[in-house]
């Protein structure tokens, strides 16, 4: 099962197989955690709403079709539209994605090299702040979460040519920022 793709795992998802239930997850759900993490910046919260995006993905794959967007496009989608509804119930807004990064170190436990991650990562989050929340997504699929430009436009529900647009502005942006401190 482990060699299955996506589309063969939700057939079997939806012929009723636990198993492919579980790979799904296990295949998706540490990305699909990071980019929650990315958003709400608590990583409780970030736990709890993943877990709400596997249980709508349960939920939701019996009515599944794969009309021209990869699984995990529609799998994003539904933790974007959760993350947005959870802050629509929260009358809040997001201020800076990118949070889940910390703390992820291949550094081998060097403290000083834990240290440098992390005031790199603190000024990333400073510098995110300053884009625009349409760019701070897009950023946030294509790079914390390595999502293709099709898949992040899928997700968004915007064109490759407004993807690439917002990407090349935030990063512009990103880049101005990180220059100046």
């Amino acid at each position: 099962m482990l060699d299955a793709s996506d589309a063969e795992l939700v057939g079997c998802a939806q012929a009723g197989d636990v198993n492919a239930v579980g790979e799904l997850y296990d295949r998706h759900h540490i990305h699909i955690f990071r980019y929650v993490w990315s958003r709400v910046q608590d990583h409780r919260l970030a736990e709890d709403l993943t877990g709400e995006i596997f249980a709508h993905m349960v939920a939701s794959l019996p009515g599944y079709r794969p009309l021209g967007v990869p699984f995990r496009a529609w799998l994003y989608r539904i933790a974007h539209n959760l993350v947005v509804d959870h802050y629509r119930k929260q009358s809040s807004h997001v201020l800076v994605p990118l949070h889940c990064a910390e703390g992820l170190s291949a550094d081998g436990g060097n403290p000083a090299a834990i240290v440098e991650h992390r005031l790199t990562m603190e000024r990333v989050r400073h510098a995110l702040a300053g884009l625009d929340p349409a760019q701070r997504e897009v950023v946030a699929l294509r790079f914390l979460v390595g999502l293709p430009l099709q898949e992040v436009a899928l997700t968004l529900g915007k064109t490759i040519t407004a993807v690439k647009s917002l990407q090349h502005r935030g990063l512009v942006v990103l880049r101005g920022a990180l220059k100046q401190e």
